[in-house]
Parts: structure tokens; sequence; C-alpha cells
């Protein structure tokens, strides 16, 4: 039956397109929201008589660390996974959506509001900004990984990987936007508070825009008697979990993951200060340099995608991706290259590795996990990306304190941090493409059947 639905839905493609682009606005205003503080690190760490918040390179980088918090300490993406698997795609995705929304209203709360004491060693203000953070990282991780099972069901054996890009592409609008825009959006309004406020109204947006989809859905599985809730709960069993952690392919795709990751997101955070300190730019002109990279997933990730649907080569797409980034890091990572010329080249650089690798690392891991276990598998990848989502920036933050030397940070240390990061996903691509070869994944395989 299971077949037989998914056979049904592929072969309608207006109602499978029209699904992926209802999902993909919700996860666009969740992309917006997670990086909308990104830009504002000169206006938290300002002092509070000139209009900022006050907070620390330290302050600033715990708070963007604890996005992952609840993810990494209570495995509640772990959690996520399991329920999604058990209880289906619409009940998760919208508990999901809820969390988001919840969660970024706790922190608009955080950021507009003064608040007396300390708790371990952080502001209170902080400290409530980062459960806000924290409680939305949960919800925004679960959709992703809901998201990313909604688009498997609809498109296994046609378009996956091009469904996967463009999901992916429009999130990266939203990155993109809140990158170039919440600054100049905060500088313009009330402060920061206008932005994370901002960006909260979107995820209403996002709510709403998946109870839309949840009504496709449902309206779908009628037409053919199935209940997608019940057909999860008969296709998941606990005792299969073993076919996850015992799978060396889908391990080494999660450390890429891992790395990969670790090396954009983070970076991500402190590079619109990195363009201010470094390369001397215009504050309100920072971030648009930044920004580049989400741009330029915008139509890479779904190039790469189609490229990866029809002639395969997915292993080396991951591999080239990885050398890529860490030549970029790497050049960051040079104190005496201060060229915008060659920061803007950079981020380009950045921006095609970072459209190469997702658009062949999400696809692939239903090549070597079955259907029933897939929402498991993404959330394994994505608790064990969180942790690097959650300790780098932390790291980042100290080290940046570390080397601040009068209000002026030197980022050569950190950037070459990255850089590491960045070599270890070369040694993994080159392992999972061993791997693969050994084990016939079919990672190099096209996806689309002819």
């Amino acid at each position: 039956m299971a077949e037989k639905l998914q056979q049904k839905l592929s072969e309608s493609k207006a109602a499978r397109w029209t699904a992926l682009i209802i999902v993909s606005f919700t996860m666009m205003f969740a992309y917006f929201f997670t990086d909308v503080m990104s830009p504002l690190e000169p206006m938290l760490t300002a002092a509070k008589d000139s209009g900022g918040l006050g907070w620390s390179a330290d302050d600033y980088g715990f708070f963007s660390g604890s996005y992952g918090f609840f993810n990494v300490f209570l495995l509640m993406l772990f959690f996520g996974g399991i329920i999604l698997d058990k209880f289906g795609i619409r009940f998760t995705g919208i508990m999901a959506t809820g969390l988001m929304f919840g969660g970024a209203l706790i922190k608009w709360y955080a950021v507009g509001n003064d608040f007396d004491g300390e708790m371990f060693g952080y502001p209170m203000q902080v400290i409530i900004a980062c459960l806000g953070f924290a409680i939305y990282g949960v919800g925004c991780e679960i959709a992703g990984i809901t998201v990313s099972k909604v688009i498997v069901k609809w498109f296994t054996g046609h378009e996956l990987a091009l469904a996967m890009g463009l999901q992916v592409a429009l999130a990266r609008i939203g990155t993109a936007g809140a990158l170039a825009l919440a600054l100049p959006f905060a500088q313009k309004f009330s402060g920061v508070s206008a932005s994370v406020g901002l960006g909260a109204s979107m995820l209403c947006a996002g709510l709403i825009s998946y109870l839309v989809y949840c009504v496709m859905d449902k309206k779908l599985d009628k037409t053919i008697a199935v209940d997608a809730t019940a057909e999860a709960e008969e296709g998941f069993k606990f005792s299969d979990l073993h076919l996850i952690f015992t799978n060396k392919g889908f391990w080494l795709i999660t450390l890429l993951c891992l790395m990969f990751y670790a090396g954009v997101f983070p970076f991500l955070k402190f590079a619109t200060k990195l363009m201010i300190t470094k390369y001397v730019i215009d504050p309100e002109l920072a971030g648009l340099i930044p920004a580049m990279l989400p741009f330029g997933t915008i139509f890479l990730t779904p190039l790469f995608g189609s490229i990866y649907d029809r002639f395969g080569k997915g292993a080396t797409l991951m591999l080239i991706g990885s050398i890529l980034l860490t030549i970029v890091h790497a050049v960051f990572a040079i104190p005496f290259i201060t060229s915008v010329g060659v920061a803007i080249t950079a981020m380009v650089i950045l921006g095609i590795a970072f459209g190469l690798v997702p658009s062949a690392m999400w696809p692939s891991v239903p090549k070597i996990i079955p259907m029933q276990l897939l929402g498991t598998a993404y959330a394994v990848i994505f608790y064990i990306q969180n942790i690097g989502l959650s300790m780098v920036p932390i790291l980042i933050g100290k080290v940046n304190l570390a080397n601040e030397t009068d209000g002026v940070t030197d980022y050569t240390t950190s950037m070459a941090i990255f850089a590491v990061f960045g070599i270890i996903s070369i040694i993994i691509a080159f392992m999972l493409k061993l791997e693969d070869k050994k084990r016939g994944y079919g990672l190099e395989q096209a996806n689309m059947k002819k």
C-alpha cells in the first residue's frame, strides 16, 4: 500500500511541485529568523548609551550557540525524528512550526526589554534570549527533517535532488534577506527588537503556510484511502534502528555534515563584523557580502541537484565542495590579505561550495536508509550537526574575545579553525567516495529513473 501511495503522488506532477513550494516557504521564513541576529552583532555589542545592548563578544557567541542547546543536550532532535516516523508528517510539522513561533516570541521579548541580574555568568537578557532561541532551534530542526521527508515522499524516482535543491534555494533567500536587511531595518526603526519582531511575524506566516500544506496532504491521502499517520505507525519499528547505527556510509555522511556545516553557518554569524574589521567595509553595507553566499546557492543548489539527478556523481560533488570550503577559509585566515575584491571572490567560491555539498548530501541519505526510518536518520544527522552549530560559535566567540585589542578583533585564529573543519571534510568526503564504491550505495548514480 505504501508503494501504491508513493506511485500515486509521484504521478501527480502539479501536486508534488505545489507541495514543495508551500513547505519551502515555511523553511524560508525559518532561515530568515535563524540568521536575523547575525548582522546585528555591531548593535548587540555596542554600549547601551549609544543605542546598543552592551553584550560582549562572549555573550554573542554563547547566544549564537544556544540555537542547538536543547537539541544537543536534551536529545530533542533525536526524539523529533522518532516522532516523525511514528506519528507522521502533519502532526510533527505543526508541532515544529508552533515551537518555532513560540521561541521567536520569547527571543523578541528578551531583546526588547532590560533585565537585572546574571545567570551562569551571563546577563539575564542574554539568558532569556538564549532560551527563546533554543526553543526555536528545536522547532526549526524538526521542521527541517519533516520537510526533507515530505520531499522524499513526493519526489523519489523523480527530480529528488532538484526538489531538495530548490527547497534549499528558497531557504537561502531567507538567510540572504536576513544578512542584507536586518541591520538597516534595525537602524531605521527601534533597534534590534524591530528586526527580531519582523522575523517572528514571518514565522507566523510560515506556520500558516504549513497548515495549508497539511490540508493538501490530508486531502490527497483521502483520495486513495490511506492515512499517512497510520502508515507511519505501521512502518516504523524501534528494532529497525540498527539499520541506521550500523551503516558506515550513513555515519560518513553525518560526520561530513557536521564538519562542512560547522565551517559555514557559524562563520556567517561572525562574517559581517569580519568584513567591517578586517576589510574596512561600511557597517551598513558589510552584511551584503556574506549575503552573497546564500544568494549564490539560490541558483547553484538546484543546478547541482539537477546534475546529480541526471548524471549522478554525488560523492564527487561533496568532495569538490569540501575542497573549495578549505581554500576559502585559508584565504580569510591570511592576515595581510585585506582586499575587498578578494573577500568578495572568496564569498562567491564559498557559495559554490555551499551549493555543491547540500545538493548531493541530502538526496544521498534515502539511497542508504529505508523510507520508514528516514525521519530518524535525518534527525540523527541534524542532531550531530547541531553539536557543531552550538559549540563552534561559542568557541569562536571566546577565541575572538581572546584576540581582541582595543575593541578590534584579529580573526586569523578563528578563520584558521574554520579551515581545519574544511580539511577534515575533505578526508571524510574521500572516505565516503571509497565506501560507496565498496558497498554500492549508488551515490555516483543518477536519481531519476529512465
